[in-house]
């Protein structure tokens, strides 16, 4: 059985190397079995990006359609609605999932204005209707409509032990996947087959870092150890300003048993830091562009 970060990264590797991706879905009996293809070479590693998951269709783990906390005064308090209510239908349509319901909420707002919806809801194991008008509000200049609750239950989550041994060689092979991954995605936009909007700078490491610890310590530290992996393979790629450069430099000196030339030192670092320095203009510049774009 995958876990959701597992399930990201086969998705990610299927679409850049232009593969179809094959899932076998339990459902909620043991015996019950679906399979799927996702045709993934279809969607070109140019697609590669933060919004490849949502082409996709995967947004997140699934989550039940309950509502928690409820603000005083808000559309959800109006319409009646309790912490604990789980939403089964809106308007004749079935609810299935936290982010369905997120979404279907967002897309209340028309013309400036929401939409009354009916909701049907599960309630202490009475079932009930409910007329809910969310309230409209604005996001990136765009309306959208807005209930005053939290949305969704919490993912659910199994908790996986392994021993001493296990646990290292787990670890040796998730910082090799996610190794080869980041040199993958470094040779795609090299070459201009994923696009370089990819590359992040330390305001979306910063932004998706508090993200990551909302959703609790382990998130926080799994994109903890994500960054630290990401940033070592960098610092071994073979620019002379990087650690990578100086293991250049000692190969070179033990091939030819003489060392670099001042000469050549001297152009190869100025032109490393020129690498370095483009890399972290096209890294602020996305970061800008995505933070108020």
């Amino acid at each position: 059985m995958l876990s959701f970060e597992d399930l990201r990264w086969q998705l990610t590797r299927g679409a850049l190397e232009g593969q179809d991706v094959r899932l076998w879905v339990q459902g909620d009996k043991a015996d019950t079995e679906r399979e799927f293809l996702l045709k993934l070479s279809g969607l070109g590693s140019n697609n590669v990006d933060a919004q490849m998951f949502q082409k996709i269709g995967l947004i997140g783990p699934m989550t039940r359609p309950v509502i928690g906390d409820i603000l005083p005064d808000s559309a959800a308090a109006q319409a009646g609605l309790l912490a604990g209510d789980e939403v089964t239908q809106i308007d004749g349509k079935s609810i299935v999932d936290g982010q369905q319901l997120r979404l279907l909420i967002r897309q209340s707002a028309v013309n400036q204005r929401a939409l009354t919806q009916v909701w049907s809801i599960l309630r202490a194991g009475q079932r009930m209707q409910l007329n809910v008008t969310p309230l409209v509000v604005l996001e990136q200049d765009q309306p959208i409509g807005r209930i005053g609750a939290y949305v969704g239950a919490p993912p659910e989550q199994v908790l996986v032990s392994y021993g001493a041994f296990d646990g290292s060689w787990q670890a040796l092979v998730k910082t090799w996947d996610v190794s080869t991954l980041t040199l993958k995605m470094m040779g795609k936009m090299l070459i201009g087959e994923a696009s370089i909007k990819n590359i992040s700078g330390p305001l979306t490491i910063a932004d998706y870092a508090g993200k990551s610890a909302g959703l609790g310590l382990t998130q926080y530290l799994i994109f903890l150890a994500l960054i630290s992996v990401s940033l070592g393979v960098l610092n071994l790629l073979p620019l002379p300003v990087l650690d990578g450069g100086h293991l250049m430099y000692y190969l070179w000196e033990g091939v030819t048993g003489r060392p670099v030339s001042d000469w050549w030192m001297e152009r190869l670092q100025q032109g490393g830091v020129a690498i370095l320095m483009l890399m972290m203009s096209v890294a602020i510049f996305n970061d800008i562009s995505r933070l108020f774009g």
